[in-house]
């Protein structure tokens, strides 16, 4: 009988023929816990796992057969600074070692300024899960992940990545909080640095700032606002911008730390002395706000419980729970030293 002539009842499904969306649906499951079973990955419940082969033979795909993994949590970076990314890789092996898993970081920056992809050597690799620490991962590179079943946890993304789980901080009030400080000092003249306008975290900081000026009855000036990158330069030149006004601030908010000691050394160029002329505050609290002189004050992030956060999140995933919470903030803290004072004559 010719293939033509062939009931279609007895013609062998083929791979491909129903989608993993459609046999998701068919098994009341995520497509990336289909996509699991496929690649024969651990994360999935032995009755779901089951149910899901069944489906597949029954449509044509191959029984799946292990794949080589690596039993870690991988974390990816992009120039990363020291002390905020030893933070952070001490709260995932802190959670990861209860695990006996390994923890392995990449620092992506190198591939992505000549234009390489970094997601495919992680598909290679097949961590048990990616912890991405860099503004620049997009949706595009989430669907990546998930269609080969590896689960993905953002800390601090630049944009909204929903459904993928994201860890950061309560930007918003602690540059509230920054704020508020140097008012009860006496400054009306509140400069600010922040970083790209596009950033979630540049924008909540700003917000921040802007709401303790209102409760404050202080009106916000444009005129003392400048968006840079997160940069010892780009602190610098801003900060010489903001010190060359006709009224200058007597004090500046800067985006995180190095954007701080870029004013710094702006104050020292422009003849002006810190707290004395020009009060400075940080964001992060990395290890050289401890070593400068005077000391910065600045608002500390959480990082390390940030890892720990997102270590555990990441484990979820990978085990098939539901993680019934997308975005977690954790709690940030002004440190006071010896950068801020109230406001010197004019």
């Amino acid at each position: 009988m010719s293939e033509e002539g062939r009931s279609p009842r007895h013609r062998k499904p083929r791979r491909g023929d129903v989608p993993v969306a459609e046999i998701a649906q068919l098994a009341g499951v995520s497509p990336p816990t289909v996509s699991k079973v496929l690649n024969g990955r651990t994360g999935v419940g032995e009755l779901t796992r089951q149910r899901v082969e069944a489906l597949l033979r029954d449509h044509g795909y191959r029984q799946p057969t292990p794949v080589a993994t690596t039993h870690g949590l991988e974390v990816v970076f992009y120039a990363m600074l020291g002390s905020i990314a030893v933070d952070i890789l001490r709260g995932v092996e802190e959670v990861a070692s209860l695990r006996d898993l390994t923890v392995g970081f990449t620092d992506v920056h190198r591939r992505v300024s000549v234009g390489l992809p970094w997601v495919e050597p992680l598909l290679v690799r097949r961590p048990t899960a990616v912890i991405v620490a860099f503004s620049g991962v997009t949706a595009q590179h989430c669907d990546l992940l998930a269609a080969s079943g590896i689960p993905l946890v953002a800390i601090d993304p630049t944009g909204d990545l929903y459904p993928t789980p994201a860890v950061g901080s309560t930007n918003w009030s602690g540059a509230r909080a920054a704020t508020r400080y140097l008012l009860d000092l006496g400054h009306r003249r509140v400069g600010v640095i922040t970083g790209p306008v596009q950033d979630l975290s540049s924008r909540a900081r700003l917000d921040g700032i802007r709401a303790a000026l209102d409760h404050a009855g202080v009106k916000h000036d444009n005129s003392l606002v400048r968006h840079g990158m997160f940069t010892f330069e780009q602190g610098r030149d801003l900060a010489l911008e903001l010190l060359a006004l006709p009224d200058p601030p007597t004090a500046v908010v800067c985006g995180d730390d190095l954007q701080a000691l870029g004013a710094y050394e702006a104050a020292r160029q422009a003849g002006l002395r810190i707290p004395d002329d020009l009060s400075v505050v940080g964001f992060d609290d990395i290890d050289q706000a401890r070593w400068v002189a005077p000391p910065l004050t600045t608002v500390r992030q959480p990082f390390v419980e940030m890892g720990v956060t997102a270590a555990r999140l990441a484990l979820a995933l990978a085990d098939g729970e539901e993680i019934a919470q997308n975005r977690h903030e954790l709690g940030t803290t002004l440190i006071v030293r010896g950068s801020t004072a109230p406001p010197g004559p004019r």
